[in-house]
């Protein structure tokens, strides 16, 4: 049964939610949307703990994985907008250490927009390790990069928490999950936690790496629509010197960079992976944040609004620094400062392509803004995709929201 409401000109997105549902693809999943300040659809649905058959609830948290770089990205934004440091300058003129290994020039524009060139750990860390913000920032400080900060992009999926995070950390004080419970989540009474508290974690949707009954799963040579990993509904042919077909070979090979990007710290070696209390505890503020839909939306809602940051700063925020093919998951990508943009890790239908903005997370979550429609979206689910990053169960919705407006 789904729960919660949805206003009649978005009856659209409730079908599309209940049919994920009903064609088996889901465990428990909330989606919730914004037209404006009107929330038009808060809906949720199936089972937060596929253990024990607890049940999702209005107020289940779920992790949302990358979509949390959103929000930390909005953390060094804000302080940017109060005039703490420039985005401009060398990132050296605020953290000296930097400069090792050739990195004098990099920007906090080239931090938070994924040139960087820092998209892997330089040597083995210990998941203990990663959740001391300050020993990660200074690892990645000492290290070459793997090419010129700001002459290329690709994705930095653990990394960019910890180098986003020490903008944050150095300009404030306080850890980027300090910094967002007190200057974002909080006054705004936003259901959203960078590292979760007992409390949060005791009422968290538990993740669920099966797949649901009627999705099966792709066979060697073929792709599907979707994500990055190309996951979705229609078998099509990879192209064997494509960039899916690069990806998936690289996957393959334990030294190549997108395998050092993803799988170091080994978060599936913790028992639970994920699911790991002292993970949901630590919020890595790349893929660490605990939400529930409504509230990530929400924050979505806000940032449109002018009320985190200046509806200025996020007009030059969403601005495209880069696009094209990324240098570590090969995919097209694009992305503003804080937030992707549309590309083919970051699918939107054609009336968002130029003005929507957010996230979407390993899985299938996502979240989103559109500066034009005013539409703030947020799709949390438990049931593990095998997306990279986004997926055809999120672009459902968001097709039939911007369909509703």
């Amino acid at each position: 049964m789904i729960e919660g409401h949805c206003d009649p000109a978005f009856e659209a997105v409730r079908t599309a939610f209940t049919d994920g549902f009903e064609r088996g693809e889901e465990l428990g999943a909330a989606v919730a949307v914004y037209a404006g300040d009107r929330l038009v659809a808060d809906l949720w649905g199936g089972v937060a703990d596929g253990k024990t058959g607890r049940p999702w609830l209005r107020d289940t948290p779920c992790l949302a994985f990358s979509c949390t770089k959103a929000v930390t990205g909005t953390a060094a934004l804000l302080l940017a907008e109060r005039g703490a440091y420039d985005l401009d300058a060398p990132v050296t003129s605020w953290w000296p250490e930097f400069a090792a290994g050739g990195k004098e020039d990099t920007t906090a524009e080239h931090l938070l927009s994924h040139r960087a060139g820092l998209p892997a750990l330089g040597r083995a860390v210990p998941v203990e390790e990663a959740h001391d913000p300050a020993a990660m920032a200074a690892l990645l400080a000492s290290q070459e990069p793997e090419w010129k900060p700001g002459t290329g992009h690709g994705y930095h999926a653990l990394t960019y928490g910890w180098l986003a995070g020490e903008i944050v950390r150095r300009h404030s004080g306080r850890t980027v999950g300090e910094f967002v419970r007190d200057e974002i989540a909080g006054p705004r009474d936003l259901d959203l936690h960078v590292g979760a508290t007992d409390e949060v974690i005791g009422r968290a949707a538990r993740l669920s790496t099966g797949r649901a009954a009627g999705d099966k799963a792709g066979k060697a040579g073929t792709g599907r629509r979707g994500g990055p990993s190309g996951t979705g509904d229609v078998p099509m042919p990879i192209d064997p010197g494509g960039p899916l077909a690069k990806m998936m070979a690289g996957c393959a090979e334990p030294d190549s960079l997108i395998s050092r990007t993803f799988n170091n710290p080994a978060i599936t070696a913790v028992p639970g992976g994920n699911n790991n209390p002292e993970m949901l505890r630590a919020g890595w503020p790349a893929l660490g944040m605990v939400t529930t839909a409504r509230a990530l939306a929400a924050f979505y809602r806000d940032l449109l609004g002018g009320r985190i940051i200046g509806r200025t700063a996020l007009r030059d925020a969403i601005v495209r620094r880069v696009a094209g093919p990324d240098r570590v998951i090969f995919i097209d990508s694009s992305f503003g400062l804080g937030f992707m943009r549309p590309s083919l890790v970051f699918l939107t239908p054609k009336a968002g392509w130029e003005s929507a903005f957010g996230h979407t997370g390993l899985g299938g979550s996502i979240s989103l803004g559109d500066v034009e429609s005013e539409l703030a979206i947020a799709y949390v689910p438990n049931r593990m995709g095998d997306e990279i990053s986004g997926g055809v169960r999120a672009y459902r919705l968001l097709e039939a929201a911007y369909a509703s407006v």
